[in-house]
């Protein structure tokens, strides 16, 4: 089964999809499209993306309640690492609509019906383990500035980061540090999953793929990296709602930046064998 699709395809095969260059207009453009999509059937897409605020606001009381304030900001923030995972379903609507069809929201769930699955649960895996290790890595620099000591409260906590010295210095490291989470799981799952979602290429030739477009196209991907962030922290005032809207216009619009990145599968060279 050459590794459960993990390494290759079904076939044993390396599927390498071409890549394209592209424009920064081309991701502005990607983004239209997907405010399109969204405009289309709004409701449907209001409900599918009801998880994702209920979700926010899980960790945002979880965290609270269970003395980890430290890490309230990087569980927002670390939460959009899973986006990719969360916008399954729109992608599946986009595809769908592409192909001239007229799909409601039960259909987003086909998802579950993909041969490709288990791909997806693993590049899902590793996209929660990098939110996981980001997390950690949180903690730790509070630690290393604040020792293991729980503030007292929420508004404790907040002014001993923005008043104080070694405040500064904890958000400057886990700015640093969050920049260089981001630029990872940008780089490994911007196109992974919308392709696994069309091909069965194999979860490691999809994060490859990804790899490959986000060096071919850093300023695009760099830019569209800013848009999603903007667009969630937007989204995420108050208390998340805004994300019912922004969530399904990026999910759909990514669907549109995988097509503009990664060639027809008409177009891909000949797979090789996988070792």
């Amino acid at each position: 089964m050459a590794m459960l699709h993990v390494y290759s395809d079904a076939e044993g095969l390396m599927p390498r999809p071409a890549v394209r260059k592209i424009s920064t207009l081309e991701v502005l453009d990607a983004l239209r499209l997907g405010l399109i999509d969204f405009q289309e059937k709004p409701s449907h897409y209001v409900f599918l993306c009801l998880l994702y605020p209920v979700m926010g606001m899980v960790l945002m009381v979880w965290s609270a309640g269970a003395d980890m304030l430290p890490v309230m900001f990087p569980l927002a923030s670390g939460f959009a690492l899973l986006g990719p995972i969360a916008a399954l379903g729109l992608y599946e609507v986009s595809r769908k609509r592409e192909l001239g069809l007229d799909p409601s929201w039960r259909e987003a769930f086909d998802v579950r019906k993909s041969p490709a699955l288990f791909s997806i649960f693993a590049a899902g895996c590793v996209l929660f383990v990098l939110f996981i290790a980001w997390i950690n890595v949180a903690q730790a620099i509070f630690e290393w500035h604040f020792g293991p000591v729980v503030p007292a409260s929420l508004s404790a906590f907040l002014a001993d980061v923005l008043t104080t010295w070694s405040g500064w210095q904890m958000m400057f490291w886990g700015d640093l540090f969050g920049l260089a989470f981001a630029v990872v799981a940008l780089s490994i799952s911007v196109v992974t999953f919308p392709l696994l979602l069309e091909r069965d290429v194999g979860a490691a030739a999809a994060v490859a793929t990804s790899v490959r477009a986000t060096i071919a196209n850093p300023v695009p991907v760099f830019l569209w990296g800013l848009i999603v962030a903007a667009l969630l922290v937007i989204g995420s005032i108050p208390v998340f709602a805004g994300l019912a809207v922004v969530l399904p216009v990026l999910g759909h619009a990514t669907w549109h930046l995988y097509r503009k990145l990664v060639e027809p599968p008409a177009l891909q060279p000949v797979a090789v064998r996988a070792p």
